[in-house]
C-alpha cells in the first residue's frame, strides 16, 4: 500500500490530513487513542464508536494468548502535571475472550478497529493474531512495552526478531499489520526497516519511554518499581522517532507520544504521521469531557486554531499524603473500621485511594471525613492485610477522585446499601439532610455504624436471616416503603445505591417501578485501578467509566 500522508516537503494541509483514507476505509477522522488508554473494554469502544466520531481509529488494549492479571496497584504515577510513569503489566482477558467481546461490537463503516496483540514468541504472536483477526480491521504488534519481561521492548529492540514476527503474522492473516515500535533503541529507523521488510503495512511510534521510576515519601510508587514514561514530557522523543522513520521509509505511520493540542497534531503530521494518537492527555476527563475535547481538537485542525488543550486536566492531584492509623475496630471476622488521625477533604460521593507501600493501593469511600475512616471487608490480599493493621502504622492517601453528588434543591434522599456500601452513602445522607437510609446485611452481626446513621436520618434495616430489622432483602423493605408514598413525594426522591452488584441491580429494578431513571444513581465496583480514567478497568456496561463519570452513575438502559 502506498503512503497515505502528505509529502514530507509540503506544509501542513488540514484538508488532506482530515480526509485521507486508512487502509481502504474512509475514516471519520485521523485521530486514535493509543493502546492501553481508555479504550480497553468493549463497552467503552462501542460508546466511543457511537458518540465520538472524531476518533476514527479505535485501538484496543494489547492482548496475549492467555489472561494476565498484570501488576498490583499502584499502576500509574504522576511526576509532573501531564507527565506519567505506568506499569500495568499487560493486563488482559486472553485472546479468545477478547475476540468474543469484539465480536459483539457494531463497528461503523467509517471507523477502523485496530487490535493490539503481544506474545512471548513468534508462535504466540501468530496464534493470537489468528484468533482476533476475524473481528479486527487491523493488528497492532506490541513490540515496545518497556516493563513486562520477555515481551514488548525485549523483542522490539532486535531487528531480525521484529522482521521475523512481522513476517509470520503477515503470513497468517489477511488484514493490515502495524508493528508498534519502541523509542528505547539507538536506531529506530533500522527497526522500522526490518518491520517493513517483514511485510508491515504501516508502523506505529512510539510506545512509552523508559522505564522510569517515581517515589513518594521514600517509597517506590509503582508496584513494579519502574514503568513506561508518557505524557507531555515524551513529545520531543515521539516527534524525533516519527521523523526518523518517515525519512527512511514510505509507509503509513501512526504517531503518538505527548500529544495534547492541535499544534502537537500538526507537528506530528509535519514529522510524517498520517494518524495521530492522543493518550495520557485524557487523564481525568469524563466521557462527556472527552467528547468535547475531540470535537474542539477537530475544529482546531479545520480552522487553524489551538484551543483544545484548554480541556486538559493538568490539575489532577495524584500526590500521596500521610495518615496514621488510630484504631482498628473489628465488626466481624471479615469486616473492620479503620480510623485515622486526621481529616481528608472529600465531598459526598467522591472516593480516595489508600496506599500501603510494598502492599499496594485500593480505592475506598470515606465512611467519615473528619476524622478519616473507612470500612474494610476481607475479600483479597490487600484487604486481608488491612484487617490486621495495628494502630500507629503510617499509610498514605491520594485523591479525592470522582464526581461529588449533586441532588436538586429540596430533594428527599433515599440511600440503599449493603456490604461496605454504607460508607459511600453515609456522607450523602449526612450532608444533604431530609434522608432515609436503607441498609441490609446477611445477619445482624454484619451491620455497623447504625447509631451514627440514626442521628442524621430515618434508618431502615433488613437482614437475610431476620436477626435484626426486617426479615428479608433490603430491596423488599424499600418496595414496601415506596408503596406508602404519594406521587408528589415519589417525584421528589433521589436514590443513591451502593453495594454488591446483585443488590444494586435489584434496588434499581424496584426504584424503576415508582420513579424515573434520572432519579436513580448507583455505584458498583467494576474494579477501579488507576482512578483517573485512563486504564478503563472500571468500565460500566454502557461504556462509562466509574472513576471519572461516577462513582454514582445515573441509571441508563445499560445499568
Amino acid at each position: 500500500m502506498s503512503k497515505l500522508s502528505i509529502a514530507k516537503t509540503e506544509p501542513f494541509n488540514s484538508d488532506k490530513f482530515l480526509n485521507s483514507e486508512f487502509f481502504g476505509k474512509k475514516i471519520t477522522s485521523p485521530f486514535t487513542i493509543p493502546s492501553g488508554i481508555v479504550t480497553t473494554a468493549a463497552s467503552i469502544i462501542q460508546h466511543i464508536f457511537d458518540t465520538i466520531p472524531e476518533v476514527g481509529v479505535l485501538t484496543t488494549k494489547s492482548v496475549g494468548l492467555e489472561p494476565r492479571p498484570g501488576y498490583r496497584e499502584p499502576v500509574i504515577s504522576q511526576y509532573a502535571p501531564g507527565c506519567f510513569v505506568n506499569a500495568v503489566g499487560l493486563t488482559n482477558p486472553g485472546a479468545k475472550q477478547l475476540a468474543e467481546s469484539l465480536a459483539t461490537l457494531n463497528v461503523p463503516e467509517d471507523r477502523f478497529l485496530l487490535t493490539s496483540i503481544f506474545g512471548g514468541s513468534v508462535e504466540e504472536f501468530v496464534e493470537v493474531a489468528k484468533i482476533v483477526a476475524p473481528v479486527s480491521d487491523g493488528l497492532e504488534l506490541n513490540l515496545s512495552c518497556p516493563h513486562a519481561k520477555g515481551y514488548g521492548m525485549a523483542m522490539g529492540q532486535d531487528p531480525e526478531l521484529v522482521k521475523e514476527i512481522t513476517a509470520a503474522v503477515k503470513a497468517a492473516v489477511d488484514i493490515p499489520v502495524i508493528p508498534k515500535l519502541t523509542p528505547n533503541t539507538d536506531n529506530i529507523a533500522e527497526i522500522a526497516k526490518a518491520a517493513v521488510e517483514g511485510g508491515a503495512d504501516g508502523l506505529c511510534a512510539i510506545n512509552t519511554v523508559g522505564p522510569g521510576y517515581t517515589s513518594s515519601h521514600g517509597h517506590p510508587v509503582l508496584s513494579n518499581g519502574a514503568g513506561g514514561m508518557s505524557g507531555k514530557g515524551v513529545l520531543p522523543i515521539g516527534l524525533k522517532c516519527v521523523r526518523e522513520i518517515a525519512e527512511a521509509l514510505d509507509c503509513p505511520i501512526i504517531g503518538c507520544g505527548g500529544v495534547s493540542s492541535a499544534d502537537d497534531i500538526r507537528a506530528f503530521v509535519n514529522a510524517g504521521a498520517d494518524v495521530v494518537g492522543v493518550g495520557s492527555a485524557l487523564i481525568g476527563l469524563t466521557t462527556d469531557d472527552m467528547r468535547d475535547y475531540f470535537q474542539t481538537l477537530q475544529r482546531d485542525i479545520e480552522n487553524e486554531k489551538n484551543q483544545a488543550e484548554s480541556h486538559i486536566r493538568y490539575d489532577v492531584d495524584m500526590q500521596f499524603r500521610p495518615v496514621t492509623l488510630v484504631s482498628n475496630e473489628r465488626v466481624t471476622d471479615d469486616i473492620c473500621i479503620l480510623t485515622f488521625d486526621r481529616k481528608v477533604n472529600v465531598q459526598a460521593g467522591e472516593f480516595i485511594f489508600l496506599w500501603i507501600p510494598g502492599l499496594g493501593e485500593k480505592p475506598f469511600s470515606a465512611l467519615t471525613d473528619d476524622p478519616f475512616s473507612l470500612v474494610v471487608i476481607d475479600v483479597g490480599l490487600f484487604t486481608h492485610e488491612l484487617m490486621a493493621l495495628e494502630p500507629g502504622i503510617e499509610a498514605y492517601v491520594r485523591g479525592p477522585h470522582g464526581i461529588p453528588v449533586n441532588p436538586h434543591d429540596g430533594a428527599k434522599i433515599m440511600t440503599v446499601s449493603g456490604g461496605t456500601g454504607l460508607a459511600a452513602v453515609y456522607q450523602i445522607a449526612r450532608d444533604f439532610d431530609n434522608a432515609e437510609i436503607f441498609t441490609g446485611a446477611r445477619s445482624g452481626e454484619r451491620l455497623y455504624f447504625l447509631e451514627e446513621c440514626k442521628k442524621i436520618a430515618d434508618v431502615y434495616v433488613a437482614t437475610d436471616d431476620g436477626t435484626e430489622g426486617f426479615h428479608g432483602f433490603v430491596t423488599e423493605l424499600l418496595r414496601e416503603r415506596l408503596k406508602e408514598m404519594p406521587q408528589d413525594e415519589l417525584d421528589n426522591l433521589v436514590f443513591y445505591n451502593c453495594g454488591p452488584e446483585p443488590m444494586v441491580h435489584a434496588a434499581i429494578k424496584v426504584q424503576r417501578e415508582f420513579c424515573r431513571d434520572d432519579q436513580i444513581f448507583s455505584a458498583i465496583d467494576y474494579l477501579t485501578k488507576c482512578g483517573i480514567g485512563l486504564c478503563g478497568a472500571c468500565a460500566s456496561p454502557d461504556g462509562r467509566r466509574l472513576c471519572v463519570d461516577g462513582p454514582f452513575l445515573q441509571a441508563s438502559p445499560g445499568i
